[in-house]
């Protein structure tokens, strides 16, 4: 079987900022890029998916504003898109899919722990982790675990990471550390960029394996004794962006393989169908509901 992940937060925004979910009137503009995320779904489940699962950033906040005081929150964002994500999580339990809404930790951490989940249980044959954003980067593993860009239909493998980073992915939460990641609010050490993060930890592998000095280096690095003697005095401060970087795959997701499997909706469905303003969303689904049925 394959399994699919998908960052439901990421979906969120990118319906809410999709120029067609702004002229789109058939859903009430608080509903719009939830309908957009539900009829994707389901768009992916009549391609053929199987098990699958969404994660979502429920609370914004996590575990990790309580280690980094600029850890990204919800100040600035929109309220209209804020207000969507109860909205959405209904609405996909009602479609019958399994929904992470995080709280504590983030959905990042979700989709890692199912995908570390999955990828440990023999009958699966590929875990697809729907999502651009690089830290999901750090899980995939050989053609077992890949990303998918589905906006670009772009599919990343382990070696698909090494190409676009420069590291392989167990070194991702390294690299973050080290080249800081504006979109979760940490900025890295002072004069690492991504070519020398990369260059680095491509043959260290991880913060502990770089020599302190950079005469130690045999790798080429412009400026590595700034570089090194940064990295010294900023150690402590590197491993807690590392910390920050890594994610949880002990985050609390109640469910195994079987249960990631879509067996149809629940009766509320056709409600949450009207309510967004498309009611053959409902009648779709009955019919791959009953297909799937006689397939069985």
């Amino acid at each position: 079987m394959i399994l699919h992940l998908v960052d439901g937060t990421y979906e969120l925004f990118r319906y809410f900022l999709s120029p067609a979910a702004a002229y789109d009137r058939s859903a009430p503009p608080e509903l719009r890029a939830v309908r957009g995320v539900v009829a994707s779904i389901l768009g992916m489940l009549e391609e053929g998916a199987t098990h699958l699962g969404v994660a979502t950033d429920h609370v914004i906040e996590s575990f990790r504003n309580g280690l980094w005081p600029d850890y990204k929150t919800g100040e600035g964002m929109d309220p209209l898109l804020t207000a969507q994500f109860a909205p959405l999580e209904e609405a996909l339990g009602a479609l019958g899919v399994v929904v992470w809404p995080m709280v504590e930790f983030e959905a990042d951490d979700a989709l890692a722990a199912a995908a570390a989940m999955s990828a440990a249980d023999a009958r699966v044959e590929q875990v697809v982790v729907c999502t651009p954003d690089k830290d999901l980067a750090q899980c995939v593993r050989g053609d077992r675990v890949v990303q998918l860009d589905r906006r670009r239909r772009e599919v990343r493998n382990e070696a698909g990471v090494v190409k676009k980073f420069g590291v392989p992915p167990a070194s991702i939460p390294d690299w973050l550390a080290l080249v800081g990641d504006a979109a979760d609010g940490f900025p890295g050490l002072p004069g690492w960029g991504a070519a020398s993060a990369a260059a680095v930890l491509a043959r260290y592998g991880h913060l502990e394996g770089i020599p302190e000095r950079a005469a130690e280096w045999d790798v080429p690095v412009r400026g590595a004794a700034r570089l090194a003697a940064t990295l010294v005095e900023q150690r402590e401060r590197a491993r807690l962006f590392r910390t920050l970087a890594t994610l949880r795959v002990d985050a609390p997701i109640g469910v195994d393989v079987d249960g990631l499997r879509w067996t149809g909706p629940r009766p509320d469905f056709a409600v949450w169908a009207a309510r967004l303003g498309t009611p053959a969303l409902h009648e779709r689904t009955a019919r791959l509901a009953a297909s799937r049925a006689t397939a069985r």
